[in-house]
């Protein structure tokens, strides 16, 4: 287990209701830019991540939806967070590639759910560097996926 997984487990043993607050302060303390934009970390396992949206001015396109920018924002930490829950405290994981193909016009609220594989959680613990392509589902208020995504993560020993 890594620093990360220890203490997101430690968060997860608190009460249900206080849960999702405190994975979203941590996350959101590590990760400015995800805090700025008010990204809320629902659910975080090592193999399952959920993160949320609201649908505020602050991050609206001219059409009043969720801003593409802002969408491409909760898949790449859905799949960052469960990603670093796995990678070694000596082997840094970073974002390789973005793919996001923009299908509809997203309505309300947004939410990315991202999940690991029993084979890709192994590959991260025990190759020194490797990828994984990280599947991520998106969808609005309505339930649709106005959003297709998959990001490519890769992981490498840390430079001493």
């Amino acid at each position: 287990m890594n620093k990360l997984a220890s203490i997101v487990g430690r968060i997860n043993g608190l009460p249900g209701f206080a849960r999702s607050r405190a994975l979203t302060l941590f996350f959101n303390r590590l990760v400015k830019y995800a805090g700025t934009s008010g990204t809320v970390v629902e659910k975080l396992t090592t193999n399952h991540c959920i993160v949320t949206l609201k649908n505020r001015k602050r991050v609206q396109n001219h059409i009043g939806s969720v801003h593409a920018v802002a969408c491409a924002l909760i898949a790449e930490s859905a799949t960052g967070f469960v990603v670093g829950m796995n990678v070694p405290d000596d082997k840094v994981p970073v974002i390789k590639s973005m793919n996001i193909d923009y299908v509809k016009r997203a309505k309300g609220d947004m939410r990315a759910e991202a999940r690991l594989t029993a084979a890709q959680i192994q590959a991260m613990k025990t190759q020194d560097k490797g990828e994984a392509v990280v599947e991520v589902v998106i969808t609005d208020a309505e339930g649709k996926s106005p959003l297709l995504a998959k990001m490519v993560w890769a992981w490498t020993p840390k430079r001493r």
